[in-house]
């Protein structure tokens, strides 16, 4: 015989799950929430001041991430007190960092745009022009 355990809440305890969708339900409702959760995300965004931040977020020494790149401690030293990168260079060391999404925030005139650094390395090609 299987014994089954049933979980006990506590005394006065309502689930208020039924009440969130339908409070959600409404449109202008759910469009605040969403955006005090998009604010709440963009807060919790950390904003690199150097390289080096990313590395140790990392959890990775100069030496490990030399060893990845195939390069030397020093080197990696240079490329984190360096003013300016080749985006190549750039790329490489956050690869070898563990960064899975490599990219650049910028903003114009308030709009931001993201620029994908791997993308940057690919050979674009050019999309065939549709028959008009």
């Amino acid at each position: 015989m299987s014994k089954t355990t049933t979980r006990k809440t506590p005394e006065g305890f309502v689930d208020g799950s039924a009440r969130i969708d339908r409070l959600l339900s409404d449109t202008e409702r759910a469009e605040r929430v969403a955006k005090i959760r998009a604010d709440g995300r963009e807060m919790d965004r950390t904003h690199a001041l150097n390289l080096a931040m990313i590395r140790k977020a990392a959890e990775l020494t100069q030496e490990e991430v030399a060893e990845r790149l195939g390069a030397r401690q020093g080197d990696i030293s240079r490329i984190e007190n360096r003013s300016d990168l080749l985006l190549s260079t750039l790329l490489n060391y956050l690869t070898a960092t563990g960064a899975d999404d490599a990219r650049i925030v910028v903003t114009v005139h308030g709009q931001e745009f993201d620029l994908d650094l791997a993308s940057l390395g690919r050979k674009k090609t050019d999309p065939t022009p549709p028959n008009t």
